[in-house]
């Protein structure tokens, strides 16, 4: 389409540009943001809240330890894994402040998993959560990591209470297995050794690679999507351009400083990072971090505590939620604002949501290689339900055939992207960079797509054979990988079928070489190496699989017959 196509389609109050000169970097809008805001919270768990001053003060104190007592230089990678905690932002940002490329790594990984990415990003530094401690130990080996930081749930609670919980979590509910890291440092001891300190400036720009975020790849190895200062600045401002719709009063819809967001979605995931970590910061709003989702009846009391604003979620939670005794008694009066993202937003769960909320949800579309933001629906009257909405301003999209040729308006074709939150490439895998990146900078998402006259886009179908499952996604081909090791099995092939509560589910058709084989037994091992998510919730054993001439097993094939 032509840059100025989407110019009369958005809303009032929202810009069809971002101002890319504004800032240099994460690292000065963080600074920034803490001294406009520092009154106000900033992010609440576990019953503490911090400001955004007492962010800024211990992310720096952080950082400044970084510097005194490790030889880490800027450019150095270093990998953060733990969940939505108080120590997550204070880690992530004390790490930007040092000049450090941040490595979000899944909590949930298994030891192979977390080899296999530490290793290929050649991360030097770990901050770690100590219920997985045992597994850092198991890889340690294997890797380049020199220091490693380790966080306790309890580091940012009263002295009393946090000595509590600790003991709780690792004595009664025996989270923390038995391991041994001597030369671990603890988190809440570096933040004491440099209380009140300031860090060293590092010269940053929008160039400089500020978070490796790692994505699957068709080759079922993780690939590192390099995302720079620049890339999630423009992402920042996109995002909160869009929240500059005015409501029929002439005023914005999203007010700085005064929201309250539910943040149950992993902040190591790329979609919380950017809304939670990086948007709401510029705005001065307040994030509630939920740390176990999962755990819907504390879920529930948590959200009872608050007269919350916004809601960060997707299909499988909202699912979750409803089906929760206490969900509709929860005082939803204050709600504005419904954000779904990562997985297909389901029609018939939207509707229940808002029935019982009074609050619509909006779907957008983004993917890891965009920071992730690249379309969002309107507030109010203008979304539409089924669309995942307009391009964010200063984005523009077209859609290809196979011949890589635009096609016009209405036609089915590979979603493609430019725009100033675009990866810079992948981490040392030129090949896979130049396989999506052309020299334009436009992005092949993989994505089939149709952008109505009215520039919302519906995503209609997918290119690859990717899986996504509650907003992750799953690559066959690492599935595969994994089943094929086992010693038992002759052939398999993972595809995605449709699942009502996780959008998609991974359906594995296996050919056994031992008729011993079991489901179960099949099922243990998927566990031990992959990713809970990752592991098929069904297994279909076959006496064969539809392959090409050249013995390609054909997966479409597979998808037809389900």
């Amino acid at each position: 389409m032509q840059p100025d196509f989407w110019n009369d389609k958005r809303p009032a109050g929202v810009p069809n540009e971002v101002d890319m000169g504004g800032f240099r970097s994460v690292v000065e809008v963080f600074e920034r943001s803490c001294k406009t805001h520092a009154n106000r919270p900033a992010f609440s768990n576990m019953g503490v809240t911090l400001t955004y001053a007492e962010l800024d003060s211990y992310s720096a104190a952080f950082a400044a330890w970084l510097q005194q007592h490790t030889d880490l230089q800027p450019g150095d990678r270093i990998a953060v894994q733990m969940p939505n905690l108080l120590q997550y932002p204070i880690a992530v940002f004390g790490a930007m402040r040092a000049g450090l490329v941040v490595v979000n790594t899944n909590p949930l990984y298994t030891a192979r998993e977390m080899r296999h990415q530490f290793k290929d990003s050649g991360v030097r530094g770990l901050i770690y959560l100590n219920t997985f401690g045992r597994l850092v130990q198991e890889v340690l080996a294997d890797t380049d990591i020199e220091y490693l930081i380790e966080a306790r749930i309890g580091d940012m609670l009263p002295a009393l209470k946090g000595v509590l919980v600790n003991a709780a979590v690792k004595h009664l509910k025996k989270m923390v297995p038995e391991y041994s890291l001597p030369q671990a440092v603890s988190f809440k001891q570096a933040l004491r050794e440099c209380a009140g300190q300031s860090p060293a400036p590092v010269a940053l720009s929008l160039e400089d690679i500020a978070v490796l975020q790692y994505t699957g790849g068709t080759t079922g190895a993780a690939k590192g999507a390099m995302l720079t200062h620049g890339n999630l600045v423009g992402n920042m401002q996109q995002v909160h351009a869009v929240m500059q719709q005015l409501d029929e009063h002439g005023q914005a819809i999203v007010k700085d400083g005064e929201e309250i967001m539910i943040a149950p979605l992993p902040l190591y995931h790329i979609y919380a990072f950017t809304v939670n970590c990086m948007c709401m910061m510029v705005t001065g709003n307040h994030n509630v971090l939920i740390t176990n989702p999962r755990d819907i009846d504390g879920f529930v009391k948590e959200l009872q505590r608050w007269q919350f604003t916004a809601f960060l979620g997707l299909n499988t939670l909202f699912v979750a939620l409803m089906a929760h005794r206490d969900f509709n008694k929860l005082d939803f009066s204050r709600l504005k604002t419904t954000n779904s993202g990562g997985t297909a937003l389901v029609s018939a769960v939207a509707e229940r949501w808002q029935r019982i909320t009074g609050c619509q949800v909006l779907e957008g579309y983004g993917l890891t290689e965009t920071s992730p933001v690249a379309c969002a629906n309107p507030y109010g009257g203008m979304a539409r339900l089924g669309t995942v909405g307009l391009p964010v301003p200063g984005t523009l999209l077209k859609v290809i055939d196979d011949d890589g040729q635009e096609l016009p308006l209405g036609a089915r074709g590979e979603l493609c992207i430019k725009g100033p939150q675009v990866m810079k490439g992948y981490w040392q895998r030129p090949e896979a960079t130049a396989e999506v990146l052309d020299s334009e900078g436009w992005l092949k998402t993989g994505d089939i797509a149709v952008i109505d006259e009215d520039g919302f886009v519906r995503i209609v179908d997918r290119k690859k054979d990717l899986i996504i499952v509650s907003g992750f996604n799953v690559y066959p081909n690492e599935v595969e990988d994994v089943v094929m090791a086992h010693a038992k099995v002759s052939a398999c092939a993972a595809i995605g079928v449709p699942d009502e509560k996780t959008g998609e589910a991974v359906r594995l058709f296996v050919v056994p070489s031992d008729s011993s084989l079991t489901v179960e037994e099949l099922q243990a091992y998927c566990r031990e190496n992959l990713t809970s998510y990752k592991v098929p919730k069904q297994v279909v054993f076959r006496d064969s699989l539809p392959m090409t001439p050249v013995g390609k097993i054909l997966r479409r094939e597979l998808r037809d017959q389900v």
